[in-house]
């Protein structure tokens, strides 16, 4: 299985929504865990990275191709 690529700030999709309806989080803290902020509520989460990487769908919008475009 392919391993998943991402980075600081980039907005992902996660297999369960969170319980405000959505399930889109930005990631805000990386390293032995990983902080998650909800991109509807703006409630944030810390998380083991195992668990996240589990998680974890897909990358909807990463960080370093914004950063690009300006």
């Amino acid at each position: 299985m392919e391993r998943k690529v991402f980075g600081l700030g980039d907005i992902v999709q996660m297999k369960k929504q969170h319980p405000c309806g959505t399930n889109e989080m930005e990631i805000i803290r990386m390293g032995m865990d990983i902080r998650i902020k909800c991109t509807g509520c703006q409630h944030s989460v810390l998380i083991p990275r195992a668990k996240f990487e589990k998680n974890l769908k897909k990358v909807l919008q990463s960080a370093e191709s914004g950063a690009e475009n300006n």
